[in-house]
């Protein structure tokens, strides 16, 4: 329950504070009905240990002060196991054994991307740098700073504070800064499909458990996401930094984009139908990061775990390792408070 207790406060204040960060409620770019999660016959825990588990967590967030705060009121919350009837109706039973409902929503993320950058290009307070590669920040008077930031082009200042929140490059600049590196990290690339369709589909928000799997999430019954783990992941390593791929040609999104419908199509039918009426598909890839490694297929993995996040500090110089995306405005709030309150 380690990962469940980091992750719990900052998900429930996640809708509050975006919606106060680009000015505009972020629940009609919510997804309306509750998440299923889909137990792999495969999968590296059995449905048994997922239910026990779903139940824990269950309990953290009804009993939860902000648990009405959430994208959807989670005062009443509990994990609904599905009957084998409803399984069937969703899934392909020969390979998902069991299934769960949970009280669990997901955000539009290019959406909230879009906001967030409205926001900045509106905030008078806020100078932007934009097309500049940082490249270091380097303490000037002392090793706990000012620092003087550098990047290319024509970037050579000096500042109080420094916040390195890259989610790609960030252990680079926190070794030009003095900052010790925590061992045992990994970078990722994973390439992902956001499809709008032509007409509504109904196909629920589910996702495959637990391992290297993927997942459907429908906004609005027209506009969907579609991922497929071993499919979308595309680059790893554990250097300091991972290249970025190079950008696929049109004939190897298209061949990307079948591939993923019909990996997931194989265990949830309704997939099919997104695609077969797609009017739009984009395929879109970003880095991820993990204090931690291994293979997804191996339960020993500590790419299971995502309770090892944080801020860490050197001076005024803050490294910011955000764990999950729905965790990075409540840390962002309490960063702020922090540096507000020095």
């Amino acid at each position: 329950m380690r990962t469940a207790r980091l992750l719990v406060p900052g998900g429930l204040l996640f809708r509050r504070l975006i919606s106060e960060l680009v000015g505009s409620d972020v629940a009609p770019h919510t997804t309306s009905q509750d998440d299923i999660y889909l137990i792999h016959r495969q999968s590296v825990v059995d449905a048994e240990a997922v239910r026990a588990q779903f139940a824990g967590v269950s309990d953290l967030v009804r009993n939860h002060a902000h648990a009405r705060w959430y994208l959807a009121d989670a005062s009443g919350a509990h994990a609904r196991e599905l009957s084998q009837s409803e399984l069937a109706a969703i899934a392909d039973p020969t390979e998902i054994v069991a299934a769960f409902e949970v009280p669990e929503r997901s955000v539009s993320t290019p959406w909230v991307a879009d906001r967030l950058v409205d926001a900045l290009w509106s905030e008078p307070r806020v100078s932007l740098y934009m097309g500049v590669t940082i490249s270091g920040a380097h303490p000037v008077d002392s090793a706990h700073g000012p620092w003087r930031v550098v990047g290319a082009p024509h970037l050579d200042e000096r500042f109080d504070f420094v916040v390195n929140a890259l989610w790609d490059g960030r252990l680079a600049i926190d070794r030009t800064a003095g900052l010790e590196l925590e061992a045992g990290w990994s970078h990722r690339y994973r390439l992902s499909v956001f499809a709008r369709t032509s007409q509504s589909v109904t196909t629920r928000s589910a996702l495959v458990a637990f391992g290297p799997f993927g997942d459907v999430k429908n906004y609005n019954d027209r506009d969907f996401y579609l991922s497929w783990y071993p499919t979308g992941l595309i680059a790893q390593g554990h250097a300091i930094s991972l290249t970025r791929p190079s950008t696929l040609t049109a004939n190897d999104e298209l061949k990307f984009v079948r591939e993923v419908g019909e990996r997931l199509a194989k265990l949830i039918p309704g997939a099919a139908e997104i695609l077969a009426v797609a009017e739009d598909v984009k395929v879109r890839g970003g880095f991820v990061f993990a204090q931690g490694r291994g293979s997804l297929a191996n339960r020993k993995s500590t790419l299971h775990r995502r309770d090892r996040f944080g801020v860490r500090r050197l001076g005024n110089y803050y490294s910011v390792d955000t764990g999950k995306y729905s965790t990075a405005p409540w840390m962002a709030a309490n960063l702020a408070n922090a540096i507000c309150g020095d």
